[in-house]
């Protein structure tokens, strides 16, 4: 009877089923009724068909009473639990969004036709299986849990998407796992399954564990929701004992010496396949799919229940290494521990991603590492190199933030000890070689994924090209390209040497946006010449790769540097660093000129974005920006007005900046670009030349050049305090009521405020009188070179006229009068007669006292009278400061000039720059050299035949002819009548006949000369 229930070789009988709870025992004929009642499904008494139910409960009676019929029961009993996920189906399908009748699957051929209500037959089920469990765990729970996880995943496979109701397995876990566990029989399997592991839990689960193995390799993914619900269940058990399970699997078919990638022979039989292949299965392998089982398991768990894999896997790494050394005589299972962990790890980006996180942790302690190097010693070179293999390739499958962890542990570790190693740290050189191995191998194995991306040569030819493959290692690496750069730049050894050239290939895996970010973390980083050629090295290296790279980066930066995610200090060495290569590639030396002339082509489209850079506030920041604008290129096409003009603004504004704080040896890079401004079209040279004169006069910097500083609103403010309470109508009505004077109502304001005494005087800031000198020779060379003629010469030292343009040196002119006496602007050029000057008695003195306060407007106009006949447009100044010089004289009642000491310097320069600018021949632009010998009324005496003389012979531009053998305009007096001033000498005759004594040995300076010898002074 027992080979005939028994199928061939099956197993004996656990033992006699439990009497509790059961009929009593059945008498043999009684029993051998039953067993033709099973066989033939007829009842051999009544002679009917039995129904479903009755043919399973026949067989629930024999496993009862007849152990040795257990395999052909449950087999019976499939069909059983398989009618009944039929009619639970069918009942989904007849719902009002079922599907149409014909997806709906024909009744099994071994089962007879029954209807649905199986439900109490399966609850029966359970019940019986249950008693055996409870009864004897030790027999029963392996043979009944095998069986019931089988049949789930037969169910599971073959109701997959036949049905409206089963969402097919690559779709939500969850709503599968609803879907079957709503469905009495596979909820009974699950309980079935459950009771036995829980039976055997404490004692040898591995039975049951072996089948979830098993049935996981045959059905998955259909199966995944019995995975994911048993290893919810019993995490810690299901991960630690599927792990044992394929460790163990993977030592019977992997070799005694359990190595990495199959037997010892496995690499070297097939050479060209690739070593890190997405399946890593191998022919005539039987454990792949085993290991595949594990992964799939694990991979389930991962998103639950991580921190349980890891802790795991990590014990498993620990316990191998403690175990000892990795030599034949050892323990096969620790032995293999370490290529069954690489290989889970290559086949489940999961698990990799769940371990690597803690990776660098557990391999810091030197004791581990050291441990590791001990424990493969033992291993064949051959599947020493395999597992070197699966490692670079698992680094390059690393993502997250352990990524960035595990490249700093590797580099670190394979550097010398005396460089990055802390004090007590003894890593075995060993270890540091094969850490420098693995890093050159990864390199190049990230080499061959990024060139490489594609996929093979063949593939896409016909079709379109695959997408790229993904590199989970570069990818984790994309937002730590600063700290890359800044480990780079340190130059140690052969850490910025791999670090380099893993920028190279981060910025080609992810063009384009690493690339520019990299180079420009570089240029804003480098320090040094050696710090910046890694900077042009890998632009070298991208520029095949990567088109328009520069501009990207320029971009980038200026874009950091506007928004404020640039710091200053890195702003500024920044902008250093482009104008050391523009510079390089302007002076043709050894440094990179292609990279150089690309950036200053670079630099010269964003003009206007660098133009605002030399009014940062930062003084590094903005003293970098004119460096680099003083040499770079400009345009090729015109300046658009509102660049040029906003560059000009700027420059200047940097110009008088860098005076204050630096003194002239800070002015070179501003006063260049000023330079290089006035020289690309007329417009700027107007703009450059206005704005320098202007800035110059500005109250704010006329302490620079020796002037006063302006405090009369302070002043006002203290006087008009006691006044705050007075009508400001009453005021203007009695301003409106009196007379108004020719300069307005405000004229009676000059010296003061009736019944208060006169203004306090000027304050005259102390600046040292060389620095004055050294601030105006800076501001006058400046303009000098901006009004240079082309093709001129300059007379070192001197103001040469012929390195003057004549029409600069107008605008220089228009410009002083439009700043000194705006309302004088336009005024005629012609020289009033002197009872003129009665009427503009005002203005002269608002002249004459701002050349007082600002020196500088005496070297001013020593620079137009040195281009002829610029001086003519500076008429309306020279009329003022004239008339207001004979004021005084003629109020002075002392009995020398040295008492009136600016008034003295002041006329004798007036006298010397009109005979300059050829507004006075030369006899009468001589007599200054007699000023400081006469007496007040004689000098105003002078100073009035030097009126008549400019009265008769008006300073007009019309008087000038262009002599082009000298290149620039002269003035002809004997062509104008009594222009040799001849009239106009008989009173300085008279002075000098007057102070004969004194006064004898100048009287040759007086003489009005021939007309050659004026011909030839004028030139």
């Amino acid at each position: 009877m027992s080979a005939l229930c028994d199928p061939p070789g099956a197993p004996g009988p656990p033992g006699p089923a439990p009497a509790t709870h059961g009929p009593a025992p059945l008498s043999a004929q009684e029993l051998s009724q039953e067993i033709k009642a099973f066989l033939t499904g007829v009842d051999p008494i009544l002679g009917h068909q039995l129904s479903a139910r009755e043919h399973a409960r026949c067989g629930l009676l024999l496993l009862r009473s007849l152990p040795p019929a257990r395999a052909a029961v449950l087999d019976h009993l499939r069909g059983v639990f398989d009618e009944s996920v039929r009619a639970h189906l069918a009942a989904l399908d007849e719902s009002p969004v079922a599907g149409p009748p014909h997806l709906r699957p024909p009744p099994p051929s071994h089962v007879p036709a029954g209807g649905p209500g199986l439900e109490d037959v399966v609850q029966e089920v359970q019940q019986v299986l249950s008693e055996f469990i409870r009864a004897n765990p030790k027999a029963w729970a392996p043979v009944i849990s095998a069986w019931s996880i089988d049949l789930m995943g037969q169910l599971s496979s073959t109701y997959s998407g036949q049905h409206q109701r089963v969402p097919h397995a690559t779709g939500s876990l969850n709503e599968l796992l609803q879907l079957w566990m709503g469905c009495r029989a596979t909820r009974t399997l699950m309980d079935i399954y459950v009771q036995c592991l829980s039976a055997l839990i404490g004692s040898c689960p591995d039975a049951c564990v072996d089948a979830l193995l098993d049935t996981s390799v045959q059905h998955s993914p259909h199966f995944d929701w019995v995975v994911a619900h048993i290893g919810s269940s019993f995490p810690g058990t299901i991960i630690s004992r599927v792990l044992s399970c394929g460790l163990k699997d993977f030592c019977v078919h992997g070799g005694a010496g359990g190595g990495a990638g199959g037997s010892g022979g496995s690499s070297s039989q097939n050479p060209s396949i690739d070593p890190f292949p997405g399946s890593p299965a191998i022919p005539g392998e039987k454990r792949v799919p085993k290991i595949a089982s594990v992964v799939g398991i694990l991979g389930h768990l991962a998103s639950r229940h991580g921190d349980s894999i890891r802790r795991e896997l990590l014990r498993m790494f620990h316990d191998s290494l403690a175990g000892g050394s990795g030599g034949r005589s050892g323990d096969p299972s620790l032995q293999a521990t370490v290529p069954f962990l690489l290989q889970l790890a290559v086949m489940s980006p999961a698990l990799l991603g769940t371990v690597s996180g803690e990776l660098v942790d557990c391999l810091k302690p030197p004791a581990v590492l050291s441990q590791l190097q001990q424990h493969l010693q033992g291993f064949p070179r051959e599947e020493l190199d395999n597992m070197l293999n699966l490692a670079v390739h698992l680094v390059s499958q690393a993502s997250g933030a352990g990524a960035y962890r595990l490249l700093q542990f590797l580099v670190d570790t394979a550097m010398p000890a005396s460089v990055i190693t802390t004090q007590g740290l003894a890593v075995p050189d060993t270890v540091r070689e094969a850490c420098d191995r693995l890093i050159q191998l990864l390199l190049l194995h990230l080499q061959k994924l990024v060139h490489h991306r594609g996929g093979s040569p063949g593939e896409g030819v016909l079709g379109p090209p695959p997408p790229p493959r993904p590199v989970p290692f570069l990818d984790a690496l994309r937002n730590h390209v600063g700290e890359l750069c800044g480990e780079t730049l340190r130059l140690e050894r052969k850490r910025f040497l791999w670090q380099h050239q893993l920028l190279g290939l981060l910025s080609v895996y992810t063009r384009p946006s690493c690339g520019p970010e990299a180079l420009g973390h570089l240029l804003s980083r480098a320090r040094s010449p050696e710090e910046l050629s890694l900077a042009t090295q890998l632009y070298a290296g991208l520029v095949v790769s990567l088109s328009g790279l520069l501009p990207l980066a320029f971009r980038s930066c200026l874009a950091r540097v506007h928004a404020g995610t640039l710091q200053p200090p890195f702003t500024a060495r920044f902008l250093r660093n482009l104008a050391l290569l523009v510079g390089w590639e302007q002076q043709g030396g050894e440094g990179p000129v292609a990279l150089g002339a690309r950036f200053g082509e670079s630099a010269s489209a964003h003009l206007s974005d660098l133009a605002p850079l030399l009014l940062h506030p930062e003084e590094e920041v903005a003293e970098a920006a004119a460096s680099l604008l003083a040499i770079c290129p400009f345009p090729q096409e015109a300046l658009s007005p509102s660049q040029l003009l906003g560059l000009v603004r700027a420059g200047v504004h940097r110009f008088f900046a860098s005076l204050r704080l630096h003194g002239p040896p800070g002015v070179a890079s501003a006063s260049q670009l000023l330079t290089r401004l006035s020289q690309t079209s007329p417009a700027g040279l107007k703009a450059v030349l206005q704005l320098l004169v202007e800035g110059a006069l500005h109250r704010g910097n006329a302490e620079l050049f020796g002037g006063e500083v302006d405090r009369d609103n302070e002043t006002l403010s203290v006087v008009s305090a006691p006044l705050a309470s007075a009508s400001l109508l009453d005021t203007n009505r009695r301003h409106t009521a009196a007379v108004p004077g020719p300069g307005g109502i405000w004229s009676v304001f000059h010296a003061g405020v009736i019944g208060r005494g006169l203004k306090p005087p000027k304050f005259v800031q102390s600046r040292n009188q060389q620095e004055v000198i050294y601030n105006t020779q800076s501001l006058l060379s400046l303009l000098v070179h901006c009004c240079s003629a082309p093709g001129g010469t300059e007379c070192g030292g001197c103001w040469g006229a012929p390195t003057l343009s004549p029409e600069a040196a107008k605008a220089v002119a228009v410009t002083l009068v439009e700043s000194v006496c705006p309302d004088a602007a336009g005024a005629e050029l012609a020289w009033p007669p002197e009872e003129h000057a009665r009427a503009t008695v005002e203005r002269d003195l608002r002249i004459g006292r701002r050349f007082r306060e600002q020196p500088l407007l005496f070297e001013l106009l020593k620079l137009v009278a040195a281009a002829p006949p610029a001086l003519c447009y500076c008429s309306v100044l020279l009329r003022g400061l004239l008339a207001a010089l004979l004021g005084h004289w003629e109020a002075s009642r002392h009995p020398d000039t040295a008492h009136s000491p600016w008034h003295l310097e002041a006329s004798c320069t007036l006298v010397a720059v009109m005979a300059e600018g050829s507004l006075l021949p030369p006899a009468l632009g001589n007599m200054h050299e007699v000023f400081s010998q006469l007496a007040p009324f004689e000098v105003r005496l002078l100073l009035l035949s030097v009126w008549g003389f400019l009265r008769e012979h008006g300073p007009l531009p019309q008087k000038f002819i262009f002599q082009s053998e000298r290149g620039r305009f002269i003035r002809d007096f004997s062509r104008e009548g009594g222009g040799e001033g001849g009239p106009h000498l008989a009173v300085l005759h008279s002075v000098l006949h007057r102070n004969i004594d004194r006064l004898g040995l100048f009287s040759g300076r007086f003489q009005a000369p021939s007309p050659s010898t004026l011909l030839r002074q004028g030139t």
